[in-house]
């Protein structure tokens, strides 16, 4: 065998070994309880006016019924399930008690059969197990993080996402977020131990246009391709490159330039002493 098929064959197994998702064992139906159906919007505002463009049709999806607020579910943990709507994995519990099952936003390293509860008190790092955050350590890492008590958690909620609680006060909490802001939190919001399951989400390569249409996502066509009747960077005879900067198809600057006027810019000059 000849050299450079060798050097083929090796590249293409280190290319399949780096590039092959990881396989994760899932619960194979979702339950008819937790679930409904559900219309997506295809991007369209309430006048049916396209607001979000590049968005429509997709595969049909029933939306699953997660607890995001984590004050009462608890039980074990039966498995995990694909939900698509989102990135992340969920978790399924089921409560010996109340012989229920619910749904949560699975953390990394939850397995079947562990134990999750909501609401707890116990000191030190549970993983899955939601608190206020006056009962959470400093310096622990925190997901699913809600804006006020008793509300649904808002932040920190895609995969691989996790925040840290980096100062705590008698009534508030500093947390660092994942965009690296910090912010003030009631002491009393709840949160939950851990980080966002399916870490590895990022790395997914779709690897071909019908795999974007099954998520929903319609092409994008570029202005330069366009006549001039439907985008300003349209026309010209041959290959163009649009003969102006970069604009919007409603001409406004698409690359820098700010194009709010009702912005009130900071003077730092203003408030100097002399």
């Amino acid at each position: 065998m000849e050299v450079p098929a060798i050097k083929g064959i090796l590249l293409s197994i280190t290319l399949l070994f780096y590039m092959k998702p990881p396989k994760y064992f899932f619960l194979p139906r979702p339950l008819k309880s937790k679930t409904n159906g559900f219309h997506p919007s295809t991007g369209r505002n309430h006048k049916g006016q396209i607001t979000a463009w590049h968005r429509g049709g997709g595969h049909a999806k029933r939306y699953r019924q997660i607890d995001l607020q984590r004050k009462f579910t608890q039980g074990i943990t039966v498995g995990l399930e694909y939900d698509p709507n989102r990135a992340a994995f969920l978790a399924r519990v089921f409560n010996p008690d109340t012989l229920q099952h619910s749904y949560i936003l699975a953390p990394t390293g939850l397995k079947s059969g562990d134990t999750v509860r909501s609401n707890s008190r116990q000191s030190g790092y549970q993983n899955g197990h939601s608190k206020t955050l006056r009962h959470i350590l400093s310096g622990t890492l925190i997901f699913n993080l809600s804006m006020k008590p008793g509300k649904d958690g808002k932040f920190l909620r895609s995969p691989g996402s996790f925040g840290k609680i980096v100062k705590k006060t008698e009534n508030l909490a500093k947390i660092r977020l994942k965009s690296g802001d910090f912010r003030w939190f009631d002491i009393e919001t709840i949160a939950t131990n851990g980080t966002v399951s399916n870490t590895d989400s990022r790395f997914v390569q779709l690897r071909k246009a019908g795999r974007a249409r099954w998520l929903g996502c319609r092409p994008i066509v570029r202005g330069v391709a366009m006549n001039p009747v439907d985008h300003p960077h349209g026309g010209g005879e041959g290959k163009t490159s649009g003969g102006r900067p970069s604009v919007t198809p409603w001409a406004k600057p698409t690359k820098g330039p700010s194009t709010r006027t009702h912005r009130i810019k900071p003077n730092p000059k203003k408030n100097d002493k002399i």
